[in-house]
């Protein structure tokens, strides 16, 4: 569910919104006069909205399938060795 918020809102309950933001990831649109202006999002979020915008990560994920397409994939031994 999108949630929102009154710019005004938001001023007058921005620790509690800030709290509900950092330990979920729930996140908030902000509008003005009806409006939505922004996004308040959790920073796990938004780190992932940007490695997702950005070309080398979405490159190595296709080369990433391609590898276990073809079977190219490494044991549990072979990356962390014996625990």
């Amino acid at each position: 569910m999108i949630k929102t918020v009154k710019t005004t809102t938001l001023r007058d309950h921005l620790a509690d919104i800030l709290k509900e933001v950092s330990t979920s990831k729930n996140y908030f649109i902000v509008t003005k006069k009806g409006r939505p202006i922004s996004a308040l999002v959790n920073l796990d979020f938004f780190e992932d909205l940007l490695a997702a915008a950005s070309p080398e990560y979405l490159e190595s994920i296709k080369e990433a399938r391609a590898n276990y397409r073809a079977g190219r994939t490494f044991s549990h031994e072979e990356i962390f060795g014996e625990l």
